[in-house]
């Protein structure tokens, strides 16, 4: 097993148990030892995804390790559509956009102007669904292996064509986004994938729920000051918004509707 995937079950099992997991008991699932489990916890800890404590260790506050892509999509649903209006408004207004996978994203998919002519490039198998019914736009699927759990395009395929790629607007996704850390997401293939989609924009935007703010995931893909745009919503405080927005970005906060005031 590389250590990247001893890492990941690691992960997965503090997240399964809630509690401090043993070094010897993680020694004895995987059939290494305990020096081995030690090297993956050093790791770990220094990518800010577990607090080390003795005999073991207990994940740090973070969100849950992998959500799958449905669950995803029921979470934060006023924010999220408050968001995707406002990445609208940072559109081109022709040109070239690369959007990336997610459940934000997709909200930003089925929300795409119908005024002006585009081509997308994604890796989002549901939001080019969507937009492949609307006739201003030129949807352009990448190429790669489909990861089942969030139903992405990754694999070094896609990290291939997009260092190939010029487009005006990166919107990419992030599972955790933190002053120390930068961006940060669930396993190396996202990763590799958003950086690429990072690398290949003249300008970058990422938009993210409030609640994601000052989070730590597994792998980390850009630096904030890699950024050109961060787009959230209402919950996230003056001085957190400031803090991120020094180290490079602009930050836009969506008002979120209350869906009471709508009935």
């Amino acid at each position: 097993m590389y250590p990247q995937e001893r890492q990941r079950t690691i992960l997965a099992l503090a997240q399964e148990r809630g509690e401090a997991v043993g070094a010897a008991e993680i020694s004895e699932l995987l059939g290494v030892t305990t020096e081995t489990v030690r090297r993956d916890l050093e790791v770990l800890e220094r990518q800010g995804a577990i607090s080390r404590v003795r005999g073991g260790a207990v994940l740090t506050p973070s969100l849950p390790f992998e959500l799958a892509l449905a669950e995803r999509q029921r979470s934060y649903a006023a924010e999220k559509r408050a968001i995707a209006r406002a990445v609208v408004e940072q559109l081109p207004s022709d040109g070239v956009v690369a959007l990336d996978s997610g459940s934000l994203t997709s909200v930003v998919a089925s929300m795409m102007p119908t005024d002006r002519r585009l081509i997308v490039v994604t890796n989002n198998l549901p939001a080019a669904r969507v937009m492949a019914s609307m006739t201003n736009l030129e949807v352009l699927v990448l190429p790669g292996r489909v990861r089942g759990v969030t139903s992405a395009v990754v694999d070094t395929a896609v990290v291939d064509r997009l260092a190939t790629l010029h487009v005006d607007l990166a919107i990419v996704g992030t599972n955790a986004l933190s002053i120390e850390h930068g961006l940060t997401t669930t396993v190396p293939e996202e990763a590799a994938t958003k950086g690429a989609m990072v690398r290949c924009a003249r300008r970058r935007l990422v938009p993210v729920v409030s609640e994601r703010f000052g989070r730590t995931s597994f792998c980390h893909f850009a630096d904030l000051a890699d950024i050109d745009v961060v787009v959230t919503d209402d919950g996230l405080g003056a001085e957190v918004a400031e803090a991120v927005s020094a180290c490079g970005p602009d930050i836009v906060r969506a008002p979120v509707q209350d869906p009471r005031s709508s009935s």
